[in-house]
């Protein structure tokens, strides 16, 4: 090595030491006529050194700097550094590489620079403190997955890359076939197919730090590329499935924060959707749905009375915060959401309220409404009166918008979420349309409605939620060909569609196929939190911005018509 140590890791028990550094001049600072104090600052930190006026050393230059640790002048120890209170004197400094201004400062100040300065040049943004903490956290994230994986005998496997073209719910990414041309290869959106496989073939046990791809919109919690825990096992139910997911995020979150989360809470998706308004419910603060239909089971509010459901929210002390503007606002959000309307009603005391509803509704039903939620005066209600789940899904809404704090916020609060429905609507030919994929198996309580009333069957499907991300989900999966088959036939999949798109997947599970189930989540968003970020391109290295164009290398970019032509692939016009 070059180096004898690393700058951030010297203290005052290194004093008197000859020592050889090498890093980056993060800073310099004249001081007087014969000397300079650099700051020289690598991974672990930075260091002042005490050098000759006359080198030639400036910012981002790359240094190699001999000398002895010595005790820093009474009053110039530095508390804010864990190298405060030292310093390099006698120094020899050597420049490994001189460096041009960078584009923007280095430090915290890069965080008010337009984030696609700092992508294209990405590379000196990593430099910055931040950014190598955020990446090393990912790095401790990986390792106790890993290892938390091995220790519960998963074995891992790497799957394909280049795999067939499959319905899976998203927008794929093709690679045209030079020696089949005409056909594609897919970039794989999960590894779902073939670590089904992999229980076919008796593997037990399997898991992959994998990377996948889907061509959907970018946006703070999404990426093109994105790596992903992803494991299954074999003759597991429910709960064993959840548990190994389990111990490996609360291993991560023990290794970046020193602490271990309490045991994760679970509830199932109704009950998430009826007091909360979401299937990611953000548990961190309460303001759940109050159920509100009976009390207006006999009303004379015309907008209330043909209701299927009404609920509503209350945002206590939030009455006086929110004037008439802020209250359209919150109406105009309602509606965009989905719902006819919202009433507001601000509570007074325990029997009356100012809103522009009050005078449509009966004493006894604006006593029943505040008594509901146990407000109190100064405390804003809002209620929406539609479908359940439409009632559900706005409420829920408006209830982030009210109350939701930052993602990465404190504190880390998990929570299952179980029992999805299998099927989430019908397509255009009237068909139920799968919530996950048409491989999760129905609950079994519920089988024998499959054909009857499948929009009442439950799915042995999860999510993994974290401060309301959604970081994850799983399935136990369909191992039985027959009810496979019935699955798909509800769906409006012909055999010969299931054959040509599945077959290869399909016809395995004739000869053999164990009871299994698996998980999946996202390491980019367990990081991106553990972190303190609101946004996973923090915690990626070398991530694509909203458009999806790459800064830096400029991709995506043309290719030459020699090269197209080989691939079999024609350039169309541009259509307006």
């Amino acid at each position: 090595m070059l180096r004898s140590d690393l700058c951030g890791k010297l203290t005052a028990e290194d004093i008197g030491r000859q020592v050889v550094l090498c890093g980056w001049v993060n800073r310099r600072r004249e001081h007087g006529a014969d000397l300079a104090f650099v700051d020289l600052r690598d991974h672990s930190g930075l260091v002042q050194c005490v050098v000759d006026n006359q080198v030639d050393v400036r910012s981002e230059y790359v240094v190699k700097i001999t000398g002895t640790v010595a005790k820093r002048p009474e009053g110039t120890v530095n508390a804010d550094l864990t190298t405060g209170q030292v310093e390099i004197t006698d120094t020899d400094v050597e420049v490994l590489s001189a460096a041009e201004p960078p584009p923007f400062p280095l430090d915290d100040r890069a965080k008010d620079v337009d984030e696609t300065v700092r992508l294209k040049y990405r590379y000196l943004d990593i430099r910055r403190s931040a950014m190598q903490k955020n990446l090393r956290v990912r790095s401790q994230v990986n390792a106790a997955i890993r290892s938390a994986m091995v220790e519960q005998d998963f074995v891992e496997v790497e799957t394909p890359m280049l795999m067939p073209s499959t319905p899976e719910g998203a927008r794929e990414f093709l690679v045209p076939s030079r020696m089949q041309p005409g056909n594609f290869y897919a970039l794989p959106q999960s590894p779902q197919l073939y670590k089904q496989l992999l229980m076919v073939g008796g593997m037990d046990r399997y898991f992959q730090i994998a990377r996948c791809l889907r061509d959907e919109d970018l946006r703070a919690d999404r990426q093109y590329e994105f790596t992903q825990l992803d494991m299954e096992m074999s003759f597991v139910e429910v709960d064993d499935v959840l548990q190994a997911a389990e111990t490996t995020v609360l291993d991560a979150a023990e290794a970046v924060t020193g602490i271990r989360p309490d045991e994760v809470k679970r509830i199932t998706w109704h009950e998430a959707m009826n007091d909360y308004g979401t299937d990611k419910p953000d548990i961190r603060f309460d303001m759940k749905l109050q159920e509100l239909t009976g009390i207006f089971s006999d009303t004379e509010f015309k907008a209330f009375a043909s209701s299927e459901s009404i609920k509503g929210i209350c945002a206590s002390g939030a009455a006086e915060s929110y004037g008439r503007n802020k209250l359209d606002s919150l109406t105009d959000q309602a509606k965009s959401f989905g719902a006819k309307g919202l009433v507001w009603l601000k509570v007074n005391d325990e029997s009356s309220v100012d809103s522009p509803v009050a005078k449509f509704l009966s004493d006894a039903e604006i006593a029943s409404i505040i008594k509901a939620f146990g407000a109190a005066a100064g405390d804003l209600i809002l209620i929406v009166a539609d479908s359940w789940h439409t009632t559900c899904t706005v409420l829920g809404e408006l209830r982030n918008s009210l109350g939701r704090p930052p993602v990465s916020q404190g504190p880390f609060e998990y929570l299952w979420v179980v029992d999805f429905p299998l099927f989430v609507g019908q397509d255009d030919n009237g068909n139920p349309i799968p919530g996950h994929h048409p491989f999760c198996h129905p609950h079994p309580e519920d089988i024998p409605k499959l054909e009857t009333d499948p929009m009442e069957v439950r799915a042995w499907a999860y999510d993994l939620v974290l401060n309301g991300w959604e970081l994850g989900s799983g399935s136990i999966r369909i191992h039985d060909p027959e009810l496979q088959k019935r699955v798909f036939k509800l769906l409006g999949i012909s055999d010969e569609e299931v054959e040509a798109k599945f077959g290869f997947f399909l016809n395995p599970f004739r000869y053999g196929t164990p009871p299994h189930g698996g998980f999946a989540y996202g390491i980019d968003r367990l990081a991106a939190i553990l972190a303190g970020e609101e946004n996973i391109r923090e915690v990626i290295a070398f991530p694509k911005p909203s458009s999806g164009a790459d800064p830096m290398t400029n991709a995506p970019g043309p290719i030459s018509a020699d090269v197209l032509e080989e691939l079999g692939v024609k350039e169309l016009p541009k259509t307006t």
